[in-house]
């Protein structure tokens, strides 16, 4: 009797462990990113700051469309530019899905980054794209959300100084979730892919 328990609790217990693999097996994959995968992240929720036109701006704002967020500022001497460059080459990859990437830049340094200053700014990459900008308090309290380092670092001058801060980009999908992170240098190509990869999800 006791044998024959035993063998209907292994015989149940394989059943289950078959089952849990056909499920398993049917279970649908996430996508697999050329960046970092940060789905399900629990920070870089918002982005509550003011645009170069004036208007006040929330994540929630670009639904439908693909969020690419880089945080730089205008006097940068080389990693700004060619991360900026670098999404509108992306958005220009996409052919017609272009309109469905909002390319965002947020200023490390609203001293000087005026909003006229802004507009001329994004007219170097793509007209669509917007920059965001905030008061001290507001752009700390950003920064602290997306875990970003900045820090002014003087120059020769009181105007001269230049500002030290987290190179990457931050992926949102179509339903404003954070998606992916690109560190600064991983190129045009990985992040067109992954933007791709999400319009293609949202379909």
């Amino acid at each position: 009797m006791l044998k024959r328990n035993t063998l209907k609790k292994i015989a149940i217990g394989a059943l289950w462990v078959g089952a849990a693999g056909i499920f398993s097996a049917c279970s649908p994959k996430g996508p697999k990113f050329q960046g970092v995968d940060l789905t399900g992240a629990e920070y870089g929720r918002d982005l509550p700051l003011t645009d170069q036109f004036g208007k006040e701006r929330s994540i929630k704002d670009f639904a439908g469309k693909v969020v690419v967020v880089f945080f730089g500022y205008t006097q940068c001497p080389d990693v700004c530019p060619t991360s900026m460059s670098e999404l509108a080459e992306v958005k220009r990859s996409l052919g017609a899905d272009g309109d469905k990437l909002q390319g965002i830049f947020v200023t490390v340094d609203p001293e000087r980054d005026t909003p006229e200053m802004l507009k001329a700014y994004m007219a170097n990459f793509d007209p669509t794209f917007l920059a965001l900008r905030g008061n001290a308090q507001e752009l700390a309290a950003v920064a602290k959300d997306f875990k970003i380092y900045y820090k002014k670092v003087d120059g020769k001058t009181p105007t001269s100084y230049t500002m030290d801060h987290s190179a990457g980009s931050y992926v949102y999908d179509t339903a404003g979730r954070l998606r992916v992170y690109h560190r600064y240098g991983s190129g045009a190509a990985a992040l067109a892919a992954d933007v791709a990869t999400l319009l293609k999800e949202s379909k």
